[in-house]
């Protein structure tokens, strides 16, 4: 059977002064799949709609800003996703510059400034060092979120087969 995933983007926007990270806060609607989550902004493309062109709709819906440079860090493969078990393809993205002020929120949630030392300790593998962050993120992001801001420059390629809210593997390499 073939793999008919849903197609999103995830972008992380990198405040390089400041060292902050911009999330939302998905704590606008109960009946959100990522409700009481911390995540990265983006969302499902839209019928004839490119890659980039998603990543720049997402940005200005959710966050108000207009994309002036992005790198693309990697792709994802997530099966068995979330309540509803969906099989997704994500391409992850590296925002550095933007032009706009993001609002304190929107639709789905609050927007906050994250300092990206504690982005990065809410994946570490010592649980004490995660509980302390104090960021409720989905448990497989804490495998890709180290590459997204790592000096790699190559793009990481991965899958991550999920038992609805549980990750049960997660496979890359680099190119």
């Amino acid at each position: 059977m073939p793999f008919v995933p849903m197609t999103g983007t995830l972008c992380y926007v990198w405040d390089k002064e400041a060292d902050t990270v911009l999330m939302i806060r998905r704590n606008a609607r109960p009946d959100d799949d990522h409700f009481g989550k911390v995540n990265g902004l983006g969302g499902k493309l839209e019928p004839d709609e490119g890659i980039v062109a998603s990543v720049r709709r997402e940005l200005d819906e959710e966050a108000g800003i207009s994309l002036d440079e992005l790198s693309l860090r990697g792709t994802i493969t997530w099966t068995n996703f979330g309540p509803k078990s969906e099989d997704w393809m994500g391409f992850i993205f590296l925002v550095t510059k933007w032009t706009g002020t993001p609002p304190e929120s929107n639709v789905e949630g609050s927007l906050e400034w994250i300092p990206r030392q504690r982005l990065l300790a809410a994946c570490e593998d010592d649980e004490a060092t995660r509980a302390e962050a104090d960021l409720p993120m989905w448990d497989g992001d804490r495998h890709f979120v180290p590459l997204v801001f790592d000096d790699d420059p190559r793009a990481f390629h991965g899958t991550m087969p999920y038992d609805r809210d549980e990750p049960k593997d997660w496979i890359y390499e680099r190119l």
